[in-house]
Formats: structure tokens, C-alpha cells, sequence
């Protein structure tokens, strides 16, 4: 059960490797977290995530192999986590980025963006949530984007892959609101990262530990949208009923 601020005993990090994911464990290690079990696909990184959080105090760690394409295996994933005792939160971090001027033309490849991004964390949405619900208690947040607020030439593949993503953990927020699971939706803007390297950072950029401080924050009892950084609600708001000649016509 989380503590009396709020803040979870226990965490089930799928996609536990990528920045965003590393920067939340760390501050949930340091607000004293007790119990984690990290899953990833690249086994070395997820050996020196769990290194680090060792160091960071936390004793009770378990990592398990997690593939986001592999979706007949989430649910098994899933109850392997739980099968210890009960999770406070559950944290879905994983995604990748694709390269929008090639994959715009590989069905293939388009296609692999978009069951990572989206179909697998549906998969493991349900799963995760249903755990939660069974137990009776418990979080879910999802990572998603602003990309997935409107479609733009720059990362459509990859908008429309959060667009889905975020749709069904909006749905699955008020479909558990009466079953004891609270569901946040977090969605960054262009976070600095491994996956953002190299790539040119447009206004509102944001880093892995801001977006980490907003979603402990909202884990220990805030809303069910986290904009990171906050005026990216109200940017998006406008950029979302721009008429389509002006809204093309922007660099985006």
C-alpha cells in the first residue's frame, strides 16, 4: 500500500531502461520505495538500472525480460510481478521513435512503431490494470505525448502511435475510477533523451528528471493529465483547432 503521502511501497517499471523510466525510480528510491521489479528488453542496460538503485537503497529488486512485441507474453509478465505481493504502482515507459522520412515509406516499419507505441502498451494496460483492480488498490501511469494531440508532418507515424496510446488510457482512467486504480496519462513534450539525441529541440524542451518530478507529484495525488512542462496544455489547446492551411503551413 503506498505510505501515508502518498507515495507508492512498490513498483512494476515495464520499459525500466529508458531515461524517463530510470529518472522516476531513482526519485521513487529516494522517497524510499522499498520493492521494485524492473522489466526491459536489453538485458545489460536493465543490469545497470538495477545496479544503480541498489546503490540508490533499494534492496528488493527483481528484473524480468520484457518484449514489447511479444504480446501473448504480457500477461504472464504481468502476474510473474505480482505473484510476490501486491504493487502500489505500475509504470508503462517503453516506446520508440522511428525515423518518420523512412518509415512513411516501409508498411513494416511504420507499422513496428505502432505496435510498440501503441498495441503493446494497450496489452500491457490491461494487464496491468486488471492486477491493480484484483488487488483492489494501486496506480497506473502511462507515458505518453503531446505528439499525440495532432498529427504533424515531422512525426505523424509516431503521433498517430501515441494518439492511440493515449485514447485508450484516457478510456481505461475512467473505466477503472470505480475499481480502485487510479490511471494517469503523462505526456511530455520533446524530452532530452537517448531517443531524442541528436535531434533539434524545439521551445517548451523538458528533461527526463522534470518530467519524473511531475509524475511522482501526481502519483502522490494530482491530476489525470500531467502536461510536462505545464504550458504545454495550453500551447497544444491552440495548435489542436488551428484550421488545417494554417496549421500545415507551421514547422512542425
Amino acid at each position: 500500500m503506498k505510505d501515508a503521502l502518498g507515495r507508492p511501497q512498490s513498483v512494476l517499471a515495464i520499459g525500466a531502461t529508458s531515461d524517463i523510466a530510470r529518472a522516476v525510480l531513482a526519485k521513487l528510491a529516494g522517497a524510499g520505495t522499498s520493492r521494485m521489479v524492473l522489466a526491459a528488453r536489453d538485458g545489460a542496460r536493465l543490469a545497470e538500472v538495477e545496479a544503480d538503485l541498489r546503490r540508490g537503497g533499494v534492496a528488493d529488486l527483481r528484473t524480468i525480460a520484457f518484449d514489447a512485441t511479444d504480446i501473448e507474453s504480457h500477461s504472464g509478465l504481468v502476474t510473474d510481478a505480482f505473484s510476490r505481493g501486491d504493487i502500489d504502482l505500475v509504470l508503462v515507459a517503453f516506446g520508440v521513435l522511428g525515423d518518420q522520412l523512412s518509415d512513411e515509406h516501409d508498411p513494416l516499419a511504420a507499422a513496428s512503431v505502432m505496435q510498440v507505441n501503441a498495441t503493446a502498451a494497450v496489452s500491457v494496460g490491461v494487464a496491468g490494470a486488471e492486477a491493480l483492480a484484483a488487488q483492489g488498490h494501486g496506480t497506473l501511469v502511462a507515458l505518453s505525448s503531446v505528439a499525440g494531440e495532432r498529427a504533424r508532418r515531422s512525426n505523424f507515424i509516431y503521433g498517430a502511435s501515441k494518439a492511440g496510446m493515449d485514447a485508450f488510457y484516457q478510456g481505461l482512467s475512467a473505466s477503472m475510477a470505480d475499481r480502485g486504480v487510479d490511471v494517469i496519462v503523462v505526456r511530455p513534450g520533446f524530452v532530452h533523451t537517448r531517443m531524442t539525441a541528436g535531434l533539434k529541440p524545439p521551445p517548451l524542451s523538458t528533461d527526463a528528471d522534470s518530467v519524473a518530478e511531475a509524475v511522482v507529484a501526481a502519483i502522490a495525488g494530482g491530476s489525470a493529465t500531467v502536461w510536462v512542462p505545464k504550458p504545454l496544455r495550453l500551447v497544444m489547446a491552440v495548435l489542436r483547432h488551428l484550421p488545417t492551411p494554417v496549421f500545415r503551413r507551421l514547422p512542425l
